[in-house]
């Protein structure tokens, strides 16, 4: 059986299968057509993105915002690609709109042996640059499918964002929390600042969601916050 290009979420929310289900990106669409995109994925994923909008019958011009939950190349690698299809900028928190316009990403946790190495061989990880229409900030709420909240959960990257579709009840998570092979803390050497990672990840406990859409993983509709809950007892700060 073919893989679909869109997976159904709750009314009106698709998650967007980049790699696999290891990448995701979001799909949301207001009841009058309008569509906001969440993350496009590596380079190459761009025109995954528009297949997939093309599977739930919108198209570029359906297109009203697109946003990114940090400026990582595994997630804003394909938004230059979505931007030019759609002809939209990117809305993307403060902090790490420099990083997306620049196309590079911030700093490796340097307390990690494994970030020291990768940011002496690599630099900082590259991706086509986009333009920032939109600087977020923490509890704005979007004008989006009923209202999308921007939740900050800064570590990962300094501007990184969770989603909270409280219409739907869906949470986009952002990186905070991976779930491959169940719940789990992104890669160390990935984060900017691991140990905020963890701490700011407390927020995700805290909010009203039925539904936890992870961009790492399949989504989680089964008490995602009585899940993720018990991963943050059971998984405590490292300090």
């Amino acid at each position: 059986m073919a893989k679909q290009a869109a997976v159904p979420v709750a009314p009106g929310v698709w998650r967007i299968p980049l790699l696999g289900d290891f990448v995701n990106g979001f799909i949301l669409r207001d009841d009058d057509g309008q569509v906001t995109l969440v993350d496009m994925g590596i380079k190459q994923s761009g025109p995954k993105v528009m297949a997939a909008l093309a599977s739930i019958g919108s198209g570029p011009s359906d297109v009203t915002r697109l946003l990114l939950t940090h400026a990582h190349p595994d997630h804003a690698g394909g938004a230059a690609h979505v931007a030019e299809q759609t002809g939209r900028d990117v809305g993307i928190h403060e902090a790490d709109a420099p990083y997306a316009e620049t196309g590079h990403t911030a700093g490796r946790d340097q307390s990690f042996l494994m970030a020291r190495i990768m940011t002496r061989l690599m630099g900082t990880n590259a991706f086509p640059a986009v333009t920032v229409g939109e600087r977020l900030v923490d509890g704005q709420v979007l004008d989006v499918a009923g209202g999308l909240e921007v939740v900050h959960t800064p570590g990962h990257s300094p501007g990184h964002v969770a989603y909270l579709h409280r219409e739907s009840g869906v949470l986009i998570t952002g990186d905070s929390i991976f779930n491959i092979r169940g719940l789990r803390w992104p890669i160390k050497s990935f984060c900017t600042n691991f140990a905020m990672t963890q701490k700011t990840a407390h927020r995700l406990a805290e909010l009203d969601y039925t539904t936890a859409a992870f961009t790492h993983g399949p989504h989680l509709a089964d008490q995602p916050r009585e899940h993720i809950r018990r991963f943050l007892t059971t998984h405590p700060l490292v300090d």
